[in-house]
């Protein structure tokens, strides 16, 4: 049963209050509030079955019937009337069941109804144990059934998706998941087909349930009607320990109910945590948890010997990793990757700069440039929740721009507060970008149409035009990197206007590492390296003697440097997957070239085949600590499994390695890594500035890149607009085989007049041709796409063939490059 216990009446202006009373207790609530509402702030729970807090009301079960002698005018209700649709009146006397006889009777009876057809399957349904409909019956139905016919049946299960299963003879037809994906989502789902007895909930024959939210209304049913393939007949509620937790798998900070049996992780659930998903979550997040679990698990210490990696051990290894290191001196970088907690950032940190001597750290493991580590410094840096844009803002925000971002694919609990600020408040988004996406319809939100790097340009405009006011709030994703100028502009923008800026990265540990210093030019809490004053401070805070005072190298300019005078001679990397960095080529020629390599991972991976020393280290669920979302709002990440084939976690590794290097990491627990996060306060002296974009170097000469773009684009070729969707095929997906089933396939967006200079036709297959290589996909022509833009995923599963390969690395493309998308001739040949 949902009870909406969110919302306190004591902050309501005594003017916009009604008082009315409930089962003879006087109770004064807000004015609007339904029946079903004020009952829960007496401590009365009305049994209901379609009633939700965050649902429209529907009045769909009948269960929740209460008797009302008064209605506030002195005339009372000749029926009982369901609490869930009718608000609340000045002076009305409401009896629930358990003042009311004829309350209690009408809920008896609505239960009888109910259980006619309803199968007495409890003891292998999902749902058994859990079950509001079974608890209701013991509660407040009949003992025995009047009913002696044979009851309705259905073929068992149907198929809603790839990953949904429907009983239809359990359903009680509540439309709880109808309104859910009419409301929250924006989804086109199944609905109520046929008429009277036949009444049933069916798909469409046409396109299945195509949702990334879909799990969510498997939690949501109230009885056992809708189950996932993932966990069907896999355990029993009773039989399962339940742990709060926070999401790993993007920024949004979702809260998490993990259940799980002998330690091992059953299902996740969405917890309830209003401020942030409210009770949702995406299907990534419930369904991806097995990525650990595979054959290529390391568990055991591996040194390179005479070319060939040996398992080895804990010592072993640690003296290898330790001469290698030392053998290395002040020429070494560390990639520590966007996947790790606040503490185990601040380890890296600290192990670079105090032990390492180094400010070679860098966490993006994805395009990037000096510019976005600029804005870091002066704009996320040193940021608290108080100072930062939050959930809450989105639904009151005069106007949502969005940049570079995809909400509904890079942080989906931000895309369902942004449809629900449109929905509910009528909140306007605006899309800088090259089309309008499923997930911006879903939104209502209109386009301001863009080409990769315009961004800036079209900024510019708007703050003109006076699109961008001090009601407005920016969100800036990560990609922005890629669009030289975009960063500063959105800063020039907020800075004139007014309006709040928050960016909100994909991974979702990035935050913690910028607040942490996982960055060549940022020390913790936002000092910089480059000041005296915010060297001296963090020295003191570690008790270390002094810190390397000149800024290090960022990832790309790490990997360029092997092999080069004055350049690294060792790697350390955590985390990192090599087709996630600018260039993956060059990359994966660094980590094979250079002098010395450490990988501390959990799995087999490019980095560890190519490493001199393999560590291993605990899942995420194997240990604890904290995660900042894009809000700078902490969650708490909580211990699931206690039987852990690795127990070491990245903090007692580096505190091992430190010790073997003669120096101390300061913590060797998550424990000590959290209060030493806790003693480092915010730099109060002299932030980062922004720096001006022209003065960035970033690897490559721009303006010669641009002039090849150019070119290429003028014999014919469109410009490549590329983001990673939700499921593709990341590493995080493995073992989750039902979820990867309901992955979007792979294709190539164009406008009409592009389609037809192609003489391709919507649905056909083309050749899609980047610097780097081509691959076929299915062509969809996007009416709202500009002429000169073609969109394609980062990164998807392509084909059997290929296996699971990023599309930007196999066409060699980032955003704004060219690419050349022409049909395919008999012979083969485009």
């Amino acid at each position: 049963m949902s009870v909406d216990t969110k919302k306190d009446a004591g902050q309501v202006a005594a003017e916009n209050l009604v008082t009315l009373t409930i089962d003879g207790q006087p109770v004064s609530v807000p004015k609007g509030t339904l029946i079903i509402r004020a009952a829960e702030r007496t401590g009365t729970a009305i049994p209901r079955f379609c009633d939700h807090p965050l649902l429209d009301p529907a009045g769909a079960c009948r269960q929740c019937l209460v008797d009302i002698p008064d209605a506030g005018n002195g005339r009372g209700f000749p029926k009982p009337q369901p609490s869930c649709t009718m608000p609340v009146a000045e002076g009305m006397i409401v009896k629930t069941q358990n003042t009311s006889e004829v309350a209690r009777k009408a809920q008896e009876g609505m239960l009888e109804f109910l259980l006619i057809n309803h199968p007495l399957d409890c003891p292998i349904c999902d749902k058994g144990g859990e079950c509001p409909l079974q608890n209701q019956a013991m509660a407040d139905g009949r003992s025995e059934s009047r009913y002696e016919g044979v009851k309705r049946t259905y073929p068992k299960p149907i198929s809603i998706s790839a990953q949904i299963l429907l009983d239809r003879e359990r359903c009680v037809l509540c439309q709880r998941c109808t309104r859910f994906s009419d409301q929250i989502s924006g989804d086109p789902f199944i609905n109520l087909q046929e008429r009277g007895a036949r009444s049933q909930i069916g798909g469409y024959e046409k396109d299945g349930y195509d949702s990334y939210f879909s799990g969510n209304v498997v939690q949501i049913c109230p009885v056992g009607a809708l189950t996932s393939k993932d966990y069907r007949f896999r355990s029993r509620p009773f039989d399962l320990v339940s742990t709060r937790t926070t999401c790993e798998l993007c920024a949004a900070g979702c809260e998490l109910r993990t259940d799980h049996r002998h330690y091992q992780v059953t299902r996740r659930l969405a917890g309830n945590l209003p401020e942030v998903n409210e009770e949702w979550n995406c299907d990534k997040g419930r369904f991806a948890f097995r990525y650990g679990r595979g054959a290529d698990r390391i568990t055991r210490p591996l040194v390179r010997r005479d070319g060939v990696l040996e398992p080895a051990s804990w010592a072993e290894a640690i003296d290898a990793a330790v001469g290698g290191l030392k053998a290395a001196g002040p020429h070494v970088g560390v990639l520590t990757g966007g996947r790790l907690t606040v503490e185990t950032s601040l380890a890296w940190s600290r192990f670079a700069r105090v032990v390492l001597g180094t400010n070679n750290i860098d966490f993006r493991s994805r395009p990037a440039s000096g510019e976005e580590a600029s804005f870091l410094a002066a704009q996320v840096a040193g940021r608290s929740l108080a100072e930062s844009v939050t959930y809450a803002d989105l639904e009151t925000a005069g106007r949502i721009v969005l940049v570079d971002l995809e909400p509904e694919d890079e942080s989906p609990a931000v895309f369902l507060r942004l449809r629900k600020a449109w929905y509910k408040h009528r909140v306007p988004v605006t899309v800088i970008g090259s089309h309008l996406t499923r997930g911006a319809a879903k939104m209502g939100a209109s386009l301001a149409p863009t080409a990769p790097g315009d961004e800036s340009a079209t900024l510019v405009r708007m703050v003109e035009s006076d699109q961008i006011d001090d009601s407005t709030v920016l969100l800036v994703g990560e990609r922005a990197a890629t669009s030289p100028g975009t960063l500063t502009a959105l800063v020039d923008a907020a800075r004139v206007t007014g309006a709040r800026l928050a960016w909100i990265p994909r991974r979702a540990g990035e935050i913690g590492a910028v607040e942490t210093g996982c960055l060549p030019g940022l020390l913790p809490g936002g000092r910089p390296v480059s000041d005296s004053g915010a060297r001296i401070d963090m020295a003191a805070i570690w008790g270390a003697v002094t810190l390397p005072s000149e800024p290090g190298m960022d990832a790309g300019q790490m990997l360029a440097s092997v092999g080069t005078d004055g350049g690294c001679r060792a790697l350390m990397i955590s985390g990192v997957q090599a087709r996630d960095l600018a260039d993956p080529q060059a990359a994966r020629r660094a980590m094979g070239d250079v002098g010395f390599l450490v990988s501390l991972e959990q799995r087999a991976s490019e980095v560890t085949e190519r490493a001199d020393v393999v560590l291993p280290v605990s899942l995420l669920e194997e240990t604890s600590g904290t995660f900042l979302n894009w809000e700078h709002r902490p969650g708490r990440v909580r211990v699931i499994n206690k039987e852990a084939p690795t127990p070491m976690n990245e903090i007692r590794v580096l505190a091992a390695l430190a010790d073997a290097m003669g120096s101390d990491l300061g913590m060797r627990t998550v424990v000590e890594a959290n209060n030493a996060w806790h003693e480092i306060d915010p730099w109060q002296g002299p932030r980062s500035a922004l720096a001006d974009p022209d003065t960035v170097e970033d690897p490559g000469d721009p303006d010669e890149a641009a002039q090849r773009r150019d070119s290429a684009l003028s014999s014919g070729a469109l410009k490549a607009d590329l983001w990673h969707q939700m499921l593709d095929d990341s590493a995080a997906l493995a073992g989750a085989t039902h979820l990867i089933d309901s992955a979007r396939p792979a294709l190539v967006r164009v406008s009409p007049a592009a389609a037809e200079q192609i003489g391709a036709a919507d649905g056909q297959t083309v050749a899609v041709a980047g610097p780097a290589g081509s691959v076929e996909l299915p062509l969809a022509v996007e009416p709202t796409m500009l002429d000169e833009v073609a969109w394609l995923p980062s990164s998807a599963p392509v084909s059997e063939a290929r296996g699971l390969t990023s599309l930007r690395e196999i066409l060699g493309v980032s955003p704004g490059d060219p690419v050349d998308v022409a049909v395919k001739s008999e012979g083969g040949a485009a």
